[in-house]
Formats: structure tokens, sequence, C-alpha cells
């Protein structure tokens, strides 16, 4: 029987998260090789906001999904108890708050309580995918992942970045002697401070010994993180460099990062077992992400996390199909496709990194950030070309924005 799943949504407008990743749970999965058809079917839909260029009640009407008043009727289906075998919690984009450190105060907690508590009187956990980080607020983010263990319901969250195409292709093995690495990224320190986080710490915990968790973040701006980077004995501008020079000139800006960044933010990320990380928002320099990492030996590697969208790649957002892929994985076999630790992990950071910079750019200890865990061993789902090809590069249907 084809497991049913609930779209729990803030907002389905061309563009957003619900477009380019729940439209393809009603549309098909484009990807390199195939067009990918879903083996499981959106149930219900629920959306906590509308505007004039809504799209779910159109998608209700063509594919015959209801729209439920309440997060409960989305999961009950109507009844008394839980009706569906996984939820999409995609809460990205709408008209919600921010707060003091420009964190944008999307309800993913609330959605998660109303989810659990289904689950809960029901007496049964189904799978949940949270789309991006957990929450704006370190408390709120462990809840989520120690109510979803209590539950015994799988979880998964974070970016769709982590399977996005990486030019050259690069995949650390597992224990590999990484010392130190930086992710560049671009846009919003909330929006894409996330997703460059989670390209670091992708490739960061695969090194010896697994994740050992973060004691301490520190923010810097301007001509501080400039200087920083010329300071005798400073690590990352050296990778931040090799990391931009994967990107072409679709991408990237000719000459150096200070003609075209006015404005550079820095994390500096500092962790239990000795490892240094670093990420490095570049506005106006770049428009796209990459990575580079330097082992024992001193040995660099570097490769550019390409996205459809960015650079006038053209094509289905096809990272969603490989992102939806990996959370249907875990919708038809219940087991998760890579840890949630990853995003508790980069969902505090990004807090802290906020903080830091809200307080005057200080250097904030972090020992609650004392995350442990071990990454995949290879994933079922993923691109491994350079650049999308095939039915990635479909143009999308109207419907998707």
């Amino acid at each position: 029987m084809t497991k049913k799943i609930a779209a729990i949504i803030t907002v389905y407008r061309p563009g957003s998260h619900a477009d380019v990743l729940v439209g393809k749970y009603l549309q098909g999965f484009p990807t390199d090789d195939a067009l990918h058809e879903p083996r499981v079917e959106i149930a219900s839909f629920y959306i906590d906001q509308t505007f004039d260029d809504d799209m779910s009640r159109e998608l209700s009407e063509r594919f015959n999904v209801p729209i439920y008043q309440s997060i409960v009727g989305a999961l009950t289906l109507g009844g008394k108890e839980l009706a569906v075998d996984g939820v999409l919690l995609i809460g990205e984009h709408g008209d919600y708050a921010w707060n003091e450190k420009e964190q944008h105060l999307y309800p993913r907690r609330y959605f998660m309580e109303q989810i659990a508590g289904v689950m809960a009187t029901s007496g049964r956990g189904v799978p949940i995918y949270n789309d991006k980080h957990l929450s704006w607020r370190w408390e709120d983010a462990c809840w989520m992942t120690e109510r979803a263990e209590e539950l015994q319901a799988p979880f998964m969250a974070g970016s769709s970045l982590p399977v996005c195409w990486r030019d050259p292709y690069l995949e650390h093995d597992l224990d590999t002697p990484l010392k130190e690495a930086v992710a560049v990224g671009f846009s919003g320190l909330d929006i894409y401070g996330f997703h460059t986080l989670e390209v670091l710490q992708c490739m960061a915990e695969r090194r010896a010994g697994g994740e050992t968790g973060i004691v301490a973040v520190t923010c810097l701006e301007g001509e501080q993180a400039w200087a920083h980077g010329q300071a005798e004995g400073s690590w990352w501008r050296e990778l931040a460099e090799a990391a931009c020079a994967t990107v072409d000139e679709t991408g990237r800006q000719a000459g150096a990062m200070e003609e075209h960044c006015d404005n550079p933010a820095l994390f500096l990320l500092e962790y239990q077992d000795g490892f240094r990380g670093a990420v490095v928002m570049l506005n106006g320099y770049l428009t796209e992400l990459a990575y580079a990492s330097r082992d024992a030996n001193r040995d660099t590697q570097a490769t550019w996390f390409k996205c459809q969208g960015h650079g006038g790649i053209p094509g289905a957002y096809a990272h969603f199909s490989y992102l939806g892929l990996n959370v249907e994985e875990m919708f038809v076999t219940g087991q998760p496709q890579y840890p949630v630790e990853r995003t508790l992990l980069t969902s505090g950071v990004l807090e802290a990194a906020l903080t830091s910079r809200h307080q005057g750019h200080i250097r904030l200890e972090t020992p609650w950030l004392n995350v442990n865990y071990r990454s995949y061993d290879q994933l079922r789902w993923r691109p491994t070309g350079p650049s999308p090809s095939g039915v990635s590069l479909d143009a999308f249907p109207p419907e998707q924005g």
C-alpha cells in the first residue's frame, strides 16, 4: 500500500521550498539519469499563510489533495487519530517576524509540537522531515530532536546543499585526517548562512573520529574580517581563495574579494577535537557556494557546491529532487539517510554566530554544542557529475514556478 504523506507548509507560492520540494512529490523527481515517479502519495496539505500568488488551492484541485484548516486535521485526514505515514514540515518563507539578531522566526517548533501531539495521542510515530534549520532557538532545536526520539519517529532535517552537484566531485572518505576547512557563500546570514554551514558540516563530519561538537563561535564583519584574514597565523583566507577558485565567472567576480565585497561576514568555529572551521559570506563577490579543506599532510582539496537557479544554471531545481528522494527513502524504509545531528549542530552554530554578532562580535563559548555523531557510509540518492544533466535540465513546469 502506498504510504500517505502530510505536507505542513508555511507558504505555497512559486519558487518557495514547498513549490520546489513538495511539487516533486506530486509530479516526479527529475534527476540527471531519469524522472523518478514518486513512491509515496501527498495525502493532505496544511497551509499556514496564503497570499495572492498562492498555489495550493489550484494544486489541491488538480491532484486531489485536500487542504485542512489545522495541522491536526492534515495528520488525521479529518479523523481522530494519525492517518498518515510521514510528514513534510516545510517552515520556510512567509510573513513572520524577525528578532533583534536578524533571525526569521519561522514556526517550526510550533508545527513540530502539533505533529508530535497527534503522534503521541495516537500511540505511534512516523518519519518527519524538517526543511532547513530546526529552529532559530537552540533549546527549541534540541526539543524537536528529543521529542522525535521519544516518539520513535525517524527524523531528518537540513538543506539541499549537501546533495547538490560538486565540481569537481569531492566526498571525503570516512575518517579522513582533516585539520581545517572553509565554506564560502553569499546572501543573508540567517537564510544562507545556514546553507553555507551545512556545506561545511556535511564535509567536516567525515573527519577522523567523527563529529565531536564545537566549543566556541566568533562572528566578525567588515574590516575586522579582512584584518583577521591578513594577520600572521591566519589560516582561513588561503582556503577561502581555493574554494572561490572552483567557481567560474557565472558565479564569481573577477579580481580580489575586497574589490567587490564591502561587508564580508566570517564565522570562526573552534571544534572540541582541535579541528578548525570557517564560513565566509562574500556578498557582491560570489553568487555561489564552495568548500576547501586541508588535511594532516597539508594537502588542499576544493569544490564548488553547484545548484540550479544560481549562476544562470537552468533546469528544475533538481538538487531538491535529490533531497526529496533521500527523504522519500526514509518514508519508505523508516531509516534516516543522514544524521539529524548535523542540522542540530548547524542550527546551534548559526544562532551562536548571530548572537556573537549582536553582542559586538565577541568570541562566544558554546559548551552546549557538544554534539557527537558519525556521518553516513554512502547515500543512495545524489548526483556525482560536475553539473546538472539529462532530465535535471528540463525547464520547470509552470505550476512549479
